[in-house]
């Protein structure tokens, strides 16, 4: 009984004090308005001046707060793009109306990516750039990954209209793994496929709030793969934007058939958050994308298996041996020699005469088919993403969110590839405290129906007619070979008096009498099955499910440590899952597991009243098949003047042989085997028995391969720069320098193998392998950039930059992956809020890129310089809080390839009707 009596007592105790805390609660209200158009304004911070309580205004403009502390007290009204206020409340039940006014914000954003704490971007270590939802949303750009392109020191490799990769510093590349990509803190690189997925998966243009670019090696904060620089893209927190917002643009692409025929493009986003209470909020979105894709149609001849791998003169109807960069099956060539031998042995009173053909060897190609023929153009994309936020006090949130995405894509790496029904999501459970962070995420994928095009298409050659046929690994040639046919055609037009060239085209009409065109049913049979079976059983499709999962934490402890230093410190551990079932990696007997660790801790310490800021940071990192590695790194910022500021650093970055470059076993164009650098390739391709030789610059056969320890590769990086604001705070100026040296880089090159030990070297029937490397010299690089700022009158602004980047030292014959322009530049003019209400804007951005050459696993050669136009025009409409846009990317319709082999992308117009756009 008196348990009972006890228990109803502190019920109502509990009961009384939550009575009690009810009636001491003070509500405050209020709107925000801008001072110039009097239109409310959504996502403003509103905090009690010394407190963590506060709340943002919703998409009225509108805020309610509530808080046990009385009047009298000042509120803080802040956001990105006004003037910073501070409000005194007397009376709590008067509602509060402020006129936000409009500031410049040049120089005064908060970035994190630098030294993972807020800081003024004026103020950072090293080179950053940022940019915001107020860019997104005036940016020509169709997609604001493409805004990205138009940074300081930029390149995006643009695989096809998704699918596109942005790097700094050079490497530019479909999969670079020498740079990171973070959407809301999760890796966005494919554990298994190694290309980063933010244009497929990531978040959808409603929900990204900002994205910070940190050019060059990043390590030292963001762990090994911050070779050249790392991305970070940030949601929207659905605390702050909250409401119903929706966007529709309809455009269209192709426009002038030169490649295809005029097709429409369909981009349909919409994004719903709800702040309950300031303590629970949650947002949910989505993003469909609908277009026919960019053709890739370089015709270029191509010798895959010279030393340089080149460009060479011919075409099909002036070379038998010709094989286009983006034309499929003709990867496959034979000698035809050892054909027209067995015709004279049979037939010995040709032998003479076949006797005089017997001099260089004869290569001739299968008949290949055009992008058009065999890749279904039609991309879609769908991406759904959502977030759970609660808030246990002002000082503890935990977050649930995830991000996954589905469709159809096309992807340049070793070959041409086709994704179909790719899969791919990504979920994290996080919790935030006030000095710290714990995050545990994992990266799941599934390639779904996709597949290499290039080989599935070089096997529906095959399946049709096979070259030669080989029955327990020896060559049985058949009269119903294609070689066979065409050997035999070839020799019957010599004898007839045709010349050499006629000859070849006459044996291969001959050869290829029955072929299915391409599109027919008899085609469509035949390759469907193809690409239906999975590379391990001789087929094109890959199947890949790999994932990775990563647990992380970080705790600040500044706050105790303020009269030393401001000490940072974290830990991470990732596990990879690599699981391809034998079509991408050597893992037929079972996934293969890798795991990675680190740590790392950071100080800052200011001197002579702020002047001085200097940094120093290190990480140690340590992956199962490596040896561990710390990576320092050091930055000075020195304050010159009132918002001038020139930052020095050294910088170290570190990286481990990515999952393929470990354990990559796939037959690529041209039949080159791509495998990883793991010691065990050696004893199963039995290397360490008929070990493989290189090749001389004349194409003969050169010495014997000597495999080395494959090792990581590091970096060290010297910076100097200066960022200010000038002219009444009109101009802001950033300019930086960079030289750079590597150890240890790795590169790959070609080897070849002989048919047995004993045999005699022949490249021409050999097989190649492509094997990753350590080069042993130092390879350097250097660039500068500089970046303009201008607000020329108003709200009419002007922004250039101009960039540099350099390697030097690769040795000959090695691909280094370089794929950097020399020279690069931007030029943007824009204004957001054109006439007498502020209701029109427009803006426009002009980017030039330098001619360099390409090389990559699928092909090398050059790239011409890029010109591209984008532009558009708004209107905005506040009765309904939406905006009118009409716009396009390369806008002139020059067609342009940034890769070889990649696609050729021409203009794309669009216009687009958004509906309470933050």
């Amino acid at each position: 009984m008196r348990k009972t009596y006890s228990k109803i007592a502190c019920m109502l105790l509990a009961v009384f004090f939550s009575i009690a805390a009810i009636a001491q609660t003070t509500t405050i209200t209020g709107s925000v308005k801008n001072s110039t158009n009097k239109e409310a304004v959504p996502s403003v911070s509103v905090t009690i001046k010394g407190t963590n309580t506060g709340t943002f205004t919703n998409d009225k403009g509108n805020f309610t707060l509530s808080t046990t502390q009385k009047p009298p007290f000042t509120l803080i009204i802040s956001s990105v793009g006004f003037e910073t206020q501070e409000i005194v409340v007397t009376d709590a039940s008067q509602k509060i109306e402020i006129s936000a006014i409009p500031a410049s914000t040049m120089g005064t954003e908060i970035v994190v990516s630098a030294s993972r704490v807020p800081e003024r971007i004026l103020e950072s270590p090293v080179s950053v750039e940022r940019v915001n939802a107020s860019a997104i949303r005036i940016a020509p750009a169709a997609s604001y990954y493409d805004i990205v392109s138009n940074l300081k020191g930029v390149d995006v490799v643009t695989s096809s209209l998704n699918f596109k990769t942005p790097t700094t510093r050079g490497f530019g590349g479909s999969g670079n793994t020498r740079f990171n990509q973070l959407v809301d803190g999760m890796d966005n690189q494919a554990p298994g496929l190694n290309f980063s997925v933010g244009a497929i998966i990531g978040l959808s243009e409603l929900d990204v709030d900002n994205m910070e670019l940190l050019p060059g090696a990043s390590s030292a904060l963001y762990g090994p793969g911050g070779m050249n620089g790392t991305l970070l893209v940030s949601s929207k927190n659905p605390f702050k934007y909250t409401g119903l917002s929706f966007q529709v643009k309809e455009g269209v692409m192709n426009a002038d058939g030169r490649y295809r025929d005029a097709s429409s493009y369909h981009n349909i986003a919409v994004r719903w958050a709800q702040n309950v209470n300031n303590r629970f909020a949650y947002k949910i979105n989505a993003e469909y994308i609908q277009a026919k894709d960019w053709l890739a149609a370089d015709k270029r001849n191509y010798d895959r298996l010279s030393p340089t791998q080149k460009v060479i003169p011919g075409s099909r109807a002036t070379d038998p041996n010709y094989d286009g960069i983006n034309v499929y099956g003709d990867e496959t060539t034979a000698d035809i020699r050892a054909v027209l031998q067995g015709i004279g042995q049979q037939a010995y009173f040709l032998q003479p005469y076949i006797n005089t053909l017997m001099g260089s060897p004869i290569n001739v190609s299968r008949t290949g088919y055009d992008e058009k023929d065999i890749i279904d153009p039609t991309t879609l994309n769908f991406k759904l993403g959502g977030a759970i936020h609660y808030k246990f006090s002002d000082k503890l949130e935990a977050v649930f969110a995830g991000n996954w995405g589905t469709g159809n894509t096309i992807y340049t790496g070793s070959d041409r590839y086709s994704f179909k029904n790719f899969k791919m999501g990504q979920y994290k459970f996080e919790l935030n405290g006030k000095h710290w962070f714990f995050r545990a995420y994992t990266t799941r994928e599934d390639a779904g129906e996709s597949f290499n095009a290039t080989v599935t298409t070089r096997l529906t050659n095959e399946a049709w007619k096979p070259t030669i046929t080989f029955t327990n690994g020896q060559a049985t040639p058949k009269p119903t070979d294609w070689l066979v046919e065409y050997s035999q055609a070839y020799l019957a037009g010599k004898l007839g008096g045709m010349g050499d060239l006629d000859a070849h085209t006459q044996a291969r009409q001959v050869a290829d009498v029955g072929r299915p065109a391409a599109g027919t049913d008899a085609f469509k049979q035949i390759f469907d099955k193809v690409r239906g079976i999975s590379i391990a059983d001789g087929g094109g499709l890959f199947i890949e499910k790999s994932s990775m999962y990563q647990n992380e934490a970080q705790y600040n402890f500044s706050h105790l440590t303020a009269k030393v230093a401001d000490i940072l410190v974290g830990a991470n551990y990732k596990m990879y899952n690599l699981n391809s079932e034998g079509t991408l990696f050597t893992d037929s007997a079972g996934p293969i597991h890798i795991y990675e660790i680190g740590a790392y801790l950071q100080a800052t310490r200011r001197f002579f009243e702020d002047k001085l800021k200097l940094t120093f940071s290190g990480r140690y990192d340590k992956n199962q098949n490596f040896e561990g590695r710390f990576t320092p790194r050091a930055t000075a910022v020195v304050t010159v003047a009132k918002n001038s500021n020139v930052r020095l650093s050294y910088q170290t970055a570190y990286r481990f042989p990515s999952t393929q470059q470990q354990w990559i076993d796939l037959t690529i164009g041209g039949g080159v085997q791509l495998i990883g650098g793991d010691k065990s390739f050696q004893s199963y391709y039995n290397f360490d028995k008929n070990a493989p030789y290189t090749l001389n610059a004349n194409g003969t056969a050169g010495s014997v391969y000597n495999f080395k320890t494959f090792k990581p590769e590091s970096v060290s990086s010297f910076e100097l720069g200066y960022k200010g604001l000038h002219m009444n705070s009109r101009l802001l100026l950033d300019v930086y320098g960079y030289y750079g040296q590597y150890n240890d880089f790795l590169a790959r090159t070609t080897v070849f193998q002989k048919a047995s030990s004993s045999a005699p070297p022949n490249p021409a029937n050999d097989q190649p392998f492509s094997v990753p490397l350590n080069i042993e010299e130092k390879v350097k690089t250097y660039g500068f950039g500089l970046g303009l700022e201008y607000r020329v009158y108003r709200t009419y602004m002007i922004n250039t930059n101009f960039s540099s980047d350099v390697l030097k030292d690769v040795p000959a014959n090695f691909v280094a992956f370089f794929n950097a322009p020399k020279y690069r530049f931007n030029l943007g003019v824009s204004n957001s809020a054109l006439g007498e209400k502020k209701r029109a804007g427009f803006s426009v951005n002009y980017r030039w890129q330098d001619t360099f050459f390409y090389e990559g696993d699928f092909a090398n050669g050059t790239v011409n310089a890029i010109h591209t136009l984008d532009a558009q025009v708004s209107y905005k409409i506040p009765k309904i809080k939406s905006i009118i846009k009409i716009g396009g990317n390369n806008i002139l319709n020059e067609y342009y390839f940034n890769a070889v082999g990649n696609s050729f992308v021409g203009g794309l117009y669009y216009v687009s009707f958004g509906y309470n756009i933050y």
